[in-house]
């Protein structure tokens, strides 16, 4: 056994959990900034920021829902909204069972939504579900390892992200569901003209820190189970603990790159915006006429990362059509030339 009794039994298990931790921020930042993004074309766009909005609070109330269902609690009343979604339980219970459903609530829009597309990665990627095996039960160690389990994840769904086939129904079902995650992971909503309330990550982060610090003692419990946990694990020489905090990992690798994903989604139509004519159109209809074209290229030219190739030709091929037409229908000085012409059949110079 190599590293001291004390990093063994006091800060290696913090490690996956200050990871786990590290990564679930960056995720809120990423939520933040797509709200931003969203404000910016709610004024052109009411009716997609509202099923934005419904989305988000979709997921909150469906996991507010499986909360009560995992506590036992039963679920009575049910309400959803596009602003607004309730849950009443059919038996109320207090003490830690409200508590751990309210965790539910707080908390679980950030990976329970996740979990989903998880589900369907593991029949998609199997070879991404791989974990590093530990060696030393030490803080450095169990870090080390909690990021290579984080890439080795995230290389295969990249790789499977970038080869993907669209013409594949299992892929395209993915895709859909990619999107609709990447634009629901929001426990907080667009800030609404009527609501007096600011809704942005400080809000989220106050409403989870008074959730934590109105239990303290669940939280200590969290902990020392947490703690049980990782000295099972030790004694056995299993990865249990590691494997339980690197899905978690991944599930926020999985929440941020959705993000990411809609945020090219969200740009796109604010860039589509500034086309005034019909034309505003056309770059999604370039997108998919791209795409065909390219995959029955490939079909006669037989080469590696086909289907990769593809996906990035579609981007190559949609954003110079963009900017061809945008620079067409905005360019205010495109009859400089005819001008210059009529200047001199009038003989003003």
């Amino acid at each position: 056994m190599t590293g001291s009794l004390v990093d063994i039994l006091i800060f290696a298990p913090l490690a996956p959990i200050s990871g786990v931790i590290l990564f679930w921020f960056l995720q809120l930042l990423f939520i933040e900034s797509e709200k931003y993004f969203l404000s910016q074309i709610r004024e052109k766009h009411i009716a997609f920021c509202r099923f934005t909005n419904f989305l988000g609070v979709f997921f909150q109330t469906i996991c507010h829902a499986l909360g009560y269902t995992v506590t036992g609690s039963g679920i009575s009343e049910f309400y959803l909204s596009v602003h607004y979604g309730k849950v009443s339980p059919k038996r109320r219970r207090e003490g830690f069972f409200e508590w751990f459903s309210n965790g539910f609530l707080f908390i679980g829009p950030f990976f329970i939504p996740s979990a989903l597309l998880l589900l369907t990665l593991f029949f998609l990627i199997p070879e991404g579900f791989n974990f590093t095996i530990q060696q030393e039960y030490t803080f450095s160690e169990s870090l080390i390892n909690f990021g290579a389990n984080l890439y080795t994840f995230s290389k295969s769904f990249i790789g499977f992200l970038v080869s993907i086939d669209l013409f594949h129904p299992a892929h395209i079902g993915f895709c859909i569901l990619f999107l609709l995650i990447g634009l629901g992971i929001r426990p907080s909503y667009i800030k609404e003209e009527k609501r007096e309330e600011k809704i942005d990550m400080l809000y989220d982060l106050k409403n989870i820190k008074n959730y934590l610090l109105h239990k303290p003692m669940y939280v200590l419990i969290f902990f020392i189970a947490s703690y049980i946990f990782f000295y099972i694990s030790f004694l056995l020489d299993v990865n249990w603990y590691l494997a339980f905090f690197s899905i978690l990992g991944w599930l926020s690798i999985i929440a941020i790159i959705s993000i990411l994903i809609t945020h090219l989604l969200i740009f796109m139509i604010k860039i589509t915006d500034r086309i005034q004519s019909i034309w505003k159109y056309v770059p999604y209809i370039i997108v998919i006429l791209s795409y065909i074209g390219m995959r029955i290229l490939f079909l006669f030219i037989h080469i590696e990362y086909s289907r990769t190739l593809s996906i990035l030709g579609m981007f190559i091929i949609t954003i110079i059509g963009t900017w061809v037409i945008l620079k067409r229908e905005t360019n205010k000085f495109k009859t400089i030339g005819d001008m210059e012409i009529l200047r001199d059949l009038d003989g003003s110079r």
